[in-house]
């Protein structure tokens, strides 16, 4: 069951406008996130919460999606997350931000899990402008966004595939369908 959890929970890119996501719906999220590990148990990280739509509206231009694909503008229009969680760091707390980057991973992902199991899906997005969406959130000098995490309930298929003559690169076809290559589990057990 927890295996097909993990393969549900995919990088979307587009999501089904109806769906809003709550204030509450995305402190559960964190609440989980919390739980989690935390390097030397320093816990630095804090969360800001986009659930509202302006606010939502002021990330969506800061963030870049799909890399591999920079033919596409994605999401598609009106596609777009109905919420967004910031992970940043709180330099108060602590100024390195290198030791805690699995810290953030770890959050992420169980964030996304958590959001899974909600029937809901996300994406994780680290190309973006720290100074940029810090000055347009209105974040103190101390809390450094390090990762964006969209949120809204999938609207795109999405389907594995095995990785064939190497080519790990996620694509899309005439239909809009996303495949992402896979290595197979014999190919990567030493």
């Amino acid at each position: 069951m927890f295996k097909d959890l993990v393969k549900q929970n995919r990088s979307f890119r587009g999501y089904d406008p109806t769906r809003k996501i709550t204030e509450e719906e995305l402190l559960d999220l964190v609440d989980c996130a919390r739980y989690t590990p935390a390097s030397v148990n320093i816990q630095p990280l804090k969360y800001y919460l986009a659930y509202q739509e302006d606010t939502a509206a002021r990330i969506h231009p800061l963030v870049k999606w799909a890399a591999a694909l920079p033919h596409l503008t994605l999401p598609h229009p009106g596609k777009e997350p109905a919420a967004y969680l910031v992970i940043c760091q709180d330099t108060r707390i602590h100024a390195s931000l290198t030791l805690f980057q699995k810290d953030v991973g770890i959050a992420a992902q169980t964030i996304l899990l958590a959001a899974a199991e909600k029937g809901l899906g996300g994406c994780m997005i680290g190309n973006f402008s720290p100074e940029k969406l810090s000055a347009a959130l209105n974040l103190p000098e101390s809390l450094i966004p390090m990762l964006v995490v969209a949120l809204g309930k999938p609207d795109e298929k999405i389907i594995l595939t095995e990785v064939t003559d190497e080519n790990t690169k996620y694509y899309r076809d005439d239909n809009d369908v996303h495949y992402v290559p896979k290595r197979k589990l014999e190919d990567i057990v030493l």
